[in-house]
């Protein structure tokens, strides 16, 4: 097997596509990611994309846009040592990494002796994905499409939520914001935000984007603490994955903290499957 640093996103997705698009689904964020690279390159000037090979067949695939963790897509246990030695050689800083298991917890033991580094659980997720949505009860209030009037708003709650359930990843307020401005943008159809709104009150937050191939992934989900256990959340995400159904995409997938059986019992009952278990590590001197 031979491992090669790929020099843009176009051949990235032509060298590793038949490897990710086998099973879109547990390679939605790879996938998500690459394409966002093919086509807004100015997000992340700075990445690096790698593919191993085996007689012309991807067995794995690795992307980073620093500073953030390096992302794997499933591999032949056999790609990892030549895909570790790539990524080394490289000289990107490699914080840490997020892919499904057991890649992941192969690469980590890989990984580990090869840069003398220790992994760090951080989140435990799942991968969930929905092809139809499941009635929902009723819940008072009505969704609505975000619009450049919310920016505040959208800015406000997307900096609890990373608060709140992303504490460890790097906080660039302008990064969020670029985030938030591109998708409030009337012009962008492939990724917005909604809110539910109750009295005329918006109560409860739902972002969507990394369209993939046949299908777009949700996030964040997010209700103010004084709004939860109304149902909010549940008829927002509900209403979202519909409407997304509804204009083309086959399906529709986030991903949930395992540590939470709330939020992923809530998930599969609109109609959510759970088809991998993903982690996040980070990477830590060894002592």
């Amino acid at each position: 097997m031979q491992a090669h640093r790929v020099g843009s996103a176009r051949e990235f997705l032509e060298r590793a596509g038949t490897l990710l698009q086998a099973d879109e689904a547990r390679h939605n964020l790879i996938l998500a990611l690459a394409w966002l690279l093919h086509d807004r390159p100015e997000v992340y000037p700075e990445f690096g994309l790698w593919v191993v090979e085996e007689a012309g067949a991807p067995a794995a695939a690795a992307l980073i846009t620093p500073p953030f963790n390096l992302v794997l897509a499933d591999a032949d246990p056999r790609a990892l040592s030549p895909l570790v030695l790539a990524v080394r050689d490289s000289g990107l800083t490699v914080p840490g990494v997020v892919g499904n298991r057991p890649t992941v917890d192969r690469f980590n033991e890989v990984w580990g002796l090869s840069a003398g580094v220790g992994p760090k659980l951080r989140m435990a997720q799942g991968v969930f994905a929905l092809g139809r949505v499941r009635p929902t009860g009723p819940v008072p209030g009505v969704p609505r499409s975000a619009v450049p009037e919310d920016r505040a708003l959208v800015v406000e709650w997307m900096a609890a939520f990373n608060a709140e359930a992303l504490p460890e990843e790097p906080d660039e307020p302008w990064r969020r914001e670029r985030m938030v401005d591109h998708r409030l943008n009337p012009q962008v159809t492939d990724a917005g935000f909604w809110v539910w709104e109750d009295e005329g009150e918006a109560v409860s937050l739902v972002g969507f984007g990394g369209p993939t191939p046949g299908g777009a992934r949700l996030g964040p989900v997010y209700t103010p603490p004084r709004s939860r256990r109304r149902g909010y959340g549940t008829a927002l995400v509900a209403a979202v994955s519909g409407w997304l159904l509804e204009h083309g995409r086959r399906r529709c997938f986030l991903y949930t903290d395992l540590a939470n059986p709330t939020s992923n019992a809530i998930y599969r009952r609109i109609g959510y499957e759970q088809v991998a278990e993903s982690a996040e590590f980070a990477y830590e001197a060894a002592g």
